[in-house]
């Protein structure tokens, strides 16, 4: 039975990572530790930004932002898993499911441009450093953000509206633990052939642009590098690339491996199992690695902790 008006379709079911009662549990309590450590690690990031004046500058403004979007970016998925394990459902609303989309194709391409923007701001203050304070003003780089914004909210918009178009049968099944507009694509009973086409264009393009200029800036870094003649100040220029390259590695490196494991794969459940690792994962260990390997930012998380031990 087929559903011509949305508004009829309540719900879709989503399949989640296992149906095993033992396991609801184990996954509730491991998903929820990974969620607070997310959100308390970013939101560090974001107050020691915030609070000292040595980290008022375009790499750390980028890293603040980089912090508040993987924050939201986990929190459109992981509230909703949690409350389903809990209530042992598998519910999602028609509307939860269309915002959830929405958010995450927003919050994940955020990631994506925001990686770049870094790049690019590495880029100018290795090659340019004469320049770097006027090219990389605050008002620039909040027109960088900006841009951001604007482009990735067009993008979700566009797929929401393609979404729109598609009927789904009453009890639709999606196999996975959030809503993503691909499985929305999959399990539409109407045809759904130019949302996947507008679907694999966009994306190709969202992934083509930000990775050219990535990997332009690195090549223009290391042939900078290269003709420095001190070693010190090569390792001085680089180090500030260590946690960025880190970042980006894991961003794009869970992103392709949940690409492949669809692609070998048929297992819906494997998929989901690999789609973690970008979704939950990489969120978490982006504060650990610019912490670890960031000098000024050790201090300045420090610094913070000490002023809030010595409040309480």
């Amino acid at each position: 039975m087929e559903v011509e008006n949305h508004t009829v379709l309540s719900q879709f079911l989503l399949v989640g990572l296992s149906e095993d009662p033992e396991l609801q549990p184990i996954l509730f309590g491991l998903f929820l530790s990974m969620y607070l450590v997310t959100v308390l690690g970013n939101l560090l990031i974001i107050l020691a930004v915030s609070s000292d004046s040595h980290l008022h500058t375009p790499m750390y403004f980028f890293l603040s932002n980089l912090s508040l979007i993987d924050i939201c970016f986990t929190s459109t998925i992981i509230p909703k898993m949690l409350v389903n394990i809990h209530a042992h459902s598998k519910e999602i609303s028609y509307l939860e499911c269309l915002t959830q989309v929405y958010f995450f194709m927003i919050f994940v391409g955020m990631d994506d441009m925001l990686l770049t923007v870094m790049a690019y701001d590495r880029f100018v203050a290795i090659c340019y450093p004469l320049k770097y304070t006027v090219i990389m003003n605050p008002r620039h780089c909040g027109h960088l953000v900006l841009m951001c914004w604007i482009i990735m909210l067009c993008f979700s918009l566009t797929h929401i509206l393609l979404v729109k178009q598609l009927t789904f049968s009453i009890g639709t099944e999606i196999p996975h633990f959030f809503c993503e507009v691909a499985q929305l694509f999959k399990v539409a009973s109407s045809d759904a052939l130019i949302g996947i086409i507008v679907m694999y264009v966009s994306t190709a393009l969202l992934v083509v642009f930000p990775v050219a200029g990535i990997l332009y800036s690195y090549s223009q870094i290391v042939s900078t590098l290269v003709r420095m003649s001190s070693s010190l100040s090569k390792y001085k220029a680089f180090s500030t690339c260590g946690s960025h390259l880190c970042v980006v590695s894991l961003f794009y490196g869970t992103g392709l491996g949940v690409y492949l494991s669809s692609a070998v794969t048929h297992s819906p459940q494997e998929s989901s199992i690999a789609s973690v690792m970008y979704t939950v994962v990489a969120p978490m260990l982006n504060p650990f690695i610019y912490s670890l390997r960031n000098k000024d930012m050790k201090g300045a998380l420090g610094r913070l902790l000490s002023r809030a031990a010595s409040y309480s």
